[in-house]
């Protein structure tokens, strides 16, 4: 379905993913942050970026618990950044389908 985030018209999923990742920019990312109450810091973007390149390379989002083993950050400090459901939350900003069996 489409949606307007940050004067941009995107397709979003029913929940609010972007259906299509190579829309996305790191100024949307931002906006994505915003909207679900996130204020990005240096910190919250290394998993981020991380996201996209895993995406990239494996053609579906990391999970947590890859993001943490993979990144060194711990699952303590992910829920940190991203509270209440980490996973769905960093994919959300990165623009990124959700995690297979993320609820």
């Amino acid at each position: 379905m489409p949606t307007t985030i940050a004067g941009r018209s995107l397709e979003v999923n029913e929940e609010g993913f972007l259906t299509h990742p190579d829309e996305w920019t790191e100024d949307l990312g931002l906006e994505l942050a915003r909207l679900i109450g996130i204020e990005m810091t240096d910190a919250h973007w290394a998993p981020i970026r991380f996201l996209r390149t895993d995406f990239a390379a494996m053609g579906e989002t990391p999970t947590l618990r890859r993001v943490s083993t993979q990144t060194g950050i711990d699952v303590k400090s992910l829920f940190g950044l991203f509270p209440k459901k980490p996973a769905k939350k960093m994919a959300y900003v990165a623009g990124l389908p959700k995690p297979k069996g993320c609820v």
